[in-house]
């Protein structure tokens, strides 16, 4: 293996459960979130000697993930119905608050979903999320509120708070 494998194969190793987790958040389908963050890293890896002028790859990591999500939406059958379960793991809040919070989420369009994930779910600042969805950083505070407002609607004002 070369060096250039080894760093990338040490670099997804490191940070490809991060990365499922937060393509989780966004499609609400650990199989799904499986096949994107694999997606994700073909993509990554196939541009991975041309990186080594990024500060933060991890940062590109997401940009790509996020990418890889948004285009699978746009696909006519993206739009799957997901009948298994979400499986059991352990969590600090209640799993039935969870269960809440995501079928929730599910309810917001795949972008706002995936800022508000970003934002919130992964502690991203403004700014990162701004530049890994493409926008500027007001349309990431318009569509965090405006996303926010329709999480509390749905969910009632004392469960987001």
């Amino acid at each position: 293996m070369t060096t250039r494998d080894e760093e990338f194969v040490e670099f997804a190793s490191a940070h490809g459960p991060s990365l499922r987790r937060t393509a989780y958040l966004m499609c609400r389908d650990w199989h799904l979130a499986q096949d994107l963050t694999q997606t994700a890293l073909a993509k990554l890896y196939a541009a991975w000697g041309r990186l080594n002028w990024l500060d933060n790859p991890l940062a590109y990591a997401r940009k790509v993930l996020l990418r890889t999500f948004l285009d699978h939406q746009r696909r006519h059958d993206a739009h799957e119905l997901v009948v298994e379960s979400v499986p059991d793991t352990a969590h600090e809040t209640s799993p039935e608050l969870r269960l809440t919070l995501l079928d929730a989420l599910g309810h917001l369009p795949p972008r706002d979903r995936a800022i508000v994930v970003l934002r919130y779910w992964e502690d991203q600042s403004i700014e990162a999320v701004a530049e890994l969805v493409g926008t500027t950083v007001s349309v990431v505070k318009t569509q965090s509120m405006r996303s926010l407002t329709k999480l509390r609607q749905l969910l009632g004002e004392d469960l987001l708070t």
